[in-house]
């Protein structure tokens, strides 16, 4: 088997360890391994197949004999550096917002456009969508397929893992800082996290939206290559490590019942429905953490519209949301398009 040499760019990050991590887990055919981070992270050692690789200052001179490149470092650094290891032959699959709205730029979920993966000849560049429009538009997808989508209103339920390795400190600390009647410390959000819920993720628009919201908007559409669908978006930050969950209503022109609901995800890619409420049986933020799949329950009719279907979608906002959903896209650049 052919093996291709990968860069992480960010990979002494939240993001970038679990990325390491997949490579390993899914034995992703890597040649050689190259880590790449800031100054500070410099000769820092991380472990990869059980030999230890030292990290490396990402610079222009990055990407020589790079053939794709895993990038979570920041939207400036992607600006800054994707085009430079494009032009260099690097395959850049990107995480960051850089590039997601760039209409030359693919968007992509392996499970719902793959497809769209050969558009990466243009730019040298897959961008990597928002990690809670992943696991929505997953879900969504073959629903769409088989009733179209005409209106969807999300409420999103956030882990603080989704900003990175401070905030998860921080909401360990003020836990901490509070059950031991001490006043807590806060520096990464606007507001204590812990035992609380910010509605705010990313900063406020013109329009009253935040940037989180829009991106599951404007995201959302690009990816179903569906502009007629309207969407509206609240996300809120909550006080939990891992794994995002969402409330989702949609409204479809075709009428569709739960139980057909239930079976087409049954059948879906990626997707595992948990419905049965009887038991207490739904999708939860701490089952769903370590784990690949978007989970999906609470399926019910909206009963407030002819045609309106309420559901629970949960998953690990690291993995699926992030790493695994950029080593997916990877893993079918090298099948169908870095064969030769």
């Amino acid at each position: 088997m052919r093996r291709y040499n990968v860069a992480v760019v960010g990979a002494t990050g939240a993001v970038g360890n679990e990325m390491i991590k997949i490579l390993e887990e899914r034995d992703f055919p890597v040649g050689e391994l190259t880590l790449l981070a800031s100054e500070r992270s410099h000769e820092k050692m991380l472990e990869f197949k059980g030999k230890s690789y030292p990290v490396k200052v990402l610079d222009e001179d990055s990407f020589e004999g790079i053939e794709i490149g895993l990038f979570s470092a920041g939207g400036s650094i992607s600006e800054r550096f994707a085009p430079i290891a494009a032009r260099a032959g690097c395959v850049v699959i990107d995480n960051t917002n850089a590039f997601r709205m760039d209409p030359a730029v693919p968007l992509v979920v392996p499970e719902v456009n793959p497809e769209a993966i050969g558009q990466y000849k243009t730019k040298g560049i897959i961008a990597n969508p928002n990690c809670s429009t992943i696991q929505m538009v997953v879900a969504l997808k073959p629903i769409h397929d088989a009733a179209k989508i005409k209106r969807i209103v999300v409420s999103t339920y956030q882990s603080v893992s989704g900003t990175g390795k401070d905030a998860i400190e921080e909401l360990a600390e003020q836990t901490k800082a509070l059950l031991s009647l001490k006043e807590p410390k806060v520096e990464v959000y606007p507001h204590r996290i812990a035992f609380n819920c910010l509605p705010q993720i990313d900063v406020f628009l013109d329009n009253g939206y935040t940037k989180e919201e829009m991106k599951m908007v404007n995201e959302t559409k690009k990816i179903l290559e569906d502009d007629s669908i309207a969407i509206t978006a609240t996300a809120v930050r909550v006080p939990v490590f891992y794994s995002h969950s969402e409330s989702v209503n949609i409204e479809t022109e075709r009428k569709i019942t739960p139980e057909e609901v239930r079976e087409i995800l049954l059948k879906a890619p990626g997707v595992v429905v948990v419905d049965n409420p009887g038991k207490s049986e739904y999708p939860l933020a701490t089952d769903a953490t370590g784990k690949d799949d978007t989970f999906v329950g609470r399926i019910r009719e909206d009963k407030s519209i002819a045609n309106g279907i309420d559901m629970w979608i949960v998953s690990d906002n690291l993995r699926k949301g992030a790493a695994l959903n950029a080593i997916q896209i990877a893993e079918v650049l090298i099948r169908d398009y870095l064969k030769e």
